[in-house]
């Protein structure tokens, strides 16, 4: 299927259109399969990211080519997973928070997106602080200022200027409208990859030959009591759980793409490929630490100020700068801006959405080291994103098997109450049952030690039950 099925839809119900929820058509399309993978190499080459794929060599024990192995499993059921959800986008040009409309009804679809939106707004608050540190980190390298404790809400001058820079720079760039947000992330990936495997040979020639002999340690594996079954599925897990929250809203991305084909390449490149690519990477820089350092070092930034060199101080921070915004936008800003507009079309653009989030993440973003880290406030943020796994399963259940790959567009902007899919009063009611059902287990994985072994696999394992709910709900009505 092309996106030859996108309607050319000129209006609709002001409580339910705007021109940035609108279909978008094919001749406004200009993203390939270039810029899908730049989407996920940003998404993978932020600072967390880096850590995480270090450490999953070096957390479960397994033979290095096992971990190699699950994290290409990872990589192609992350890749499945948005083909799912990215090809109604494609075909039909609307965006994650108008095809949940489909499933949830025309009012309903507000419950996933508010949800969503507020996750994303936390993140992208906290991001925003972490992004920042890079930025401070070159100010205080360029400058000769020495990092102080406390200052204000415990950030001090050049914490506060290096935050309100990147909180500027963020709005800048996502006014200036998707096709610089497009452009950034294919500067930004490819230009990652190439400090990152500057850094690599540098780390590879100061520590000589030596990294080789440490590689094969870890690649030997052993040391952990995990069996090799357990410590494959956790790491499978632990990637897909990475991925969860850009999963559901990846038609945001996929709208603007040409074709199908170009979508499925670029997903292709930027996940599976990219993904055991950068793992690699992350490897060899920090077996590189053990021989140089003597540990084991699994943050970059750790790394660079060992190294103690003032270019690669600088050029590392211009790099975790744009991959940690990279990410900011792909995950956080872009979701959050159209979930937000979709509250209120008539009232709310995605532009004004992405204002608001920007308002909101920045006291996020400064609380953070004062207060938002000292309280655990991410439970609460982990317990919504765990009612997003049935969500996924339920539009995509919904899509595929109740509407058989068949959507009326013009009425997901209807507010009819004769409307395909007002429902009743405008909600589905089966299908908020269905996400309330599944959400007892999918929550339960983040509250219960019972279950917290299958948080990463709890929200496959949600997604499954939304969707048979779902499915068997429908049938029955």
């Amino acid at each position: 299927m092309t996106h030859t099925d996108t309607p050319q839809i000129t209006g609709g119900d002001p409580s339910l259109y705007n021109d940035d929820l609108a279909p978008i058509p094919p001749e406004r399309r200009s993203w390939g399969a270039f810029e899908i993978f730049n989407v996920w190499n940003n998404d993978i080459q932020s600072l967390f990211g880096y850590t995480l794929a270090a450490s999953l060599f070096l957390s479960y024990g397994l033979n290095g080519w096992l971990t190699f192995a699950a994290i290409v499993v990872s990589g192609l059921l992350v890749m499945w997973l948005v083909n799912l959800s990215g090809r109604p986008s494609v075909r039909y040009g609307i965006p994650y928070a108008v095809m949940a409309r489909a499933a949830m009804g025309v009012k309903g679809a507000r419950f996933p997106a508010l949800v969503r939106g507020i996750v994303a707004i936390f993140w992208y608050g906290v991001q925003t602080y972490f992004a920042s540190t890079a930025v401070a980190l070159a100010l205080r390298a360029l400058f000769g200022v020495e990092a102080v404790e406390g200052g204000f809400l415990g950030l001090g001058t050049v914490d506060w200027i290096a935050y309100i820079i990147v909180a500027g720079f963020q709005i800048g760039l996502f006014l200036m409208g998707i096709e610089w947000v497009g452009k950034f992330l294919n500067w930004a990936g490819p230009f990652v990859y190439a400090v990152m495997i500057a850094l690599a040979l540098m780390i590879w020639w100061q520590a000589g030959n030596g990294i080789w002999a440490e590689i094969g340690d870890i690649f030997q594996g052993g040391g952990s009591e995990t069996s090799t079954l357990a410590g494959f599925v956790a790491v499978v897990g632990t990637m897909v759980a990475y991925f969860a929250a850009v999963v559901i809203n990846f038609g945001d991305f996929s709208r603007f793409v040409r074709t199908e084909g170009e979508m499925r390449s670029g997903n292709f490149w930027g996940l599976p490929v990219s993904m055991a690519f950068f793992s690699f990477i992350a490897l060899f820089i920090t077996a590189g630490s053990v021989v140089l350092f003597g540990e084991q070092l699994t943050d970059p930034t750790a790394i660079v100020a060992r190294v103690d060199n003032m270019a690669l101080t600088l050029i590392a921070a211009v790099t975790f700068f744009a991959a940690t915004v990279g990410i900011n936008l792909v995950a956080n800003f872009i979701p959050a801006a159209y979930d937000i507009a979709n509250m209120s079309p008539s009232r709310i653009s995605a532009k004004t959405g992405g204002l608001i989030t920007a308002a909101l993440a920045f006291v996020i973003g400064a609380l953070w080291v004062s207060l938002i880290s000292q309280i655990g406030i991410a439970g609460f943020v982990d317990t919504l994103g765990a009612i997003l796994a049935p969500l996924y399963g339920i539009l995509i259940a919904d899509y595929y098997v109740v509407h058989k790959r068949q959507l009326a567009v013009d009425q997901l902007f209807s507010a009819s109450p004769s409307g395909t899919y007002y429902y009743d009063g405008g909600w589905n009611k089966r299908a908020i049952a269905a996400v309330a059902i599944a959400a007892v287990f999918s929550v339960g994985t983040v509250w219960l030690p019972a279950l917290q072994s299958l948080s990463g696999f709890g929200w496959l394992i949600g997604a499954l039950l939304g969707g048979g709910l779902h499915i068997a709900l429908s049938r029955r009505n």
